[in-house]
């Protein structure tokens, strides 16, 4: 009787839901919820290959790291343990490829990105490729190879249907066409950001690091653009922009690099010190 008992007792333990799977299989990717829900969000640009610099922003509370592959010496064997260094944390690791293509997001993924960062997505054409190279089929193009991937997201449902509701696709905008084809390019299903690169976007108008009125003009029309279609915009700031990117409706946020934030850090000390430090003329942080 004991033993009948017993086994039932285990049968029924067995049939009750596991906490742990049920957690897992309804979580959403924390950046793409925040976005989703309103709120800002913002991530540390990291340009030296460095998974400590990583999981230190991850513990500081950073949402994201923008692992830099378009203007950086970061390989992917390097950006995969970047990756793998935003385990059990809320961070999520983002990749800025280095060009618009299928095979640069699939290698991004494959390592364990959640988010591709596309440059240069002047054209819906490149809007839609960005989109179908992070979606599997019948969804999109991304070939099946996420062995890499599943180790870093064990989803219990599956990576596939996991992947094509997470991975973020973020399109940066930062040509003159893409300006005046914006509203084609918003209306491109499936993407998470618009992202303004206002520093290429100047080079692009002939102004060369410079937002004057024409490129804040561009700016807007991006941001309006956004709005409309409830796409969530983002662009780069230092933290004396935040506050006012904020209440224009800017949503995602390109925090300067780690060695920016060093040098802020490091200039008052140094000045502390009776040091005086040898850069003093500002650069442009994208």
């Amino acid at each position: 009787m004991t033993s009948i008992r017993s086994i039932a007792i285990a049968i029924c333990f067995l049939a009750l839901p596991r906490p742990g799977l049920r957690a897992q299989s309804a979580w959403e990717n924390p950046v793409k919820k925040s976005l989703g829900d309103g709120k800002p969000v913002i991530g540390l640009t990291v340009t030296v290959p460095s998974a400590d610099v990583v999981l230190q922003a991850a513990r500081l509370g950073f949402d994201f790291v923008w692992i830099e592959m378009e203007h950086s010496p970061i390989t992917l064997e390097t950006a995969r343990s970047m990756v793998l260094a935003t385990s059990v944390t809320r961070t999520m690791p983002f990749i800025r490829v280095p060009v618009n293509q299928l095979w640069t997001a699939k290698r991004a993924l494959d390592i364990g990105a959640l988010g591709v960062i596309f440059p240069f997505t002047s054209t819906p054409e490149l809007a839609r490729q960005a989109v179908a190279a992070c979606k599997y089929p019948p969804l999109g193009d991304r070939g099946a190879g996420p062995g890499l991937a599943t180790l870093r997201w064990p989803a219990p449902g599956g990576y596939g249907d996991f992947a094509d509701q997470n991975a973020m696709v973020i399109t940066i905008i930062e040509r003159k066409e893409a300006v005046e084809r914006i509203e084609e390019i918003a209306a491109v299903p499936g993407i998470d950001v618009l992202f303004i690169g206002p520093n290429d976007l100047s080079h692009s108008y002939g102004f060369r690091g410079k937002e004057t009125p024409e490129v804040k003009e561009a700016i807007g029309k991006v941001l309006a653009a956004g709005k409309k279609r409830g796409i969530p915009v983002g662009r780069t700031a230092r933290t004396a922009d935040i506050a006012g990117f904020i209440q224009q409706g800017f949503q995602f946020f390109q925090a300067p690099s780690e060695l920016a934030l060093l040098a802020a850090g490091a200039r008052p000390l140094l000045e502390a010190a009776g040091k005086s430090t040898v850069e003093t003329q500002p650069r442009p942080m994208y």
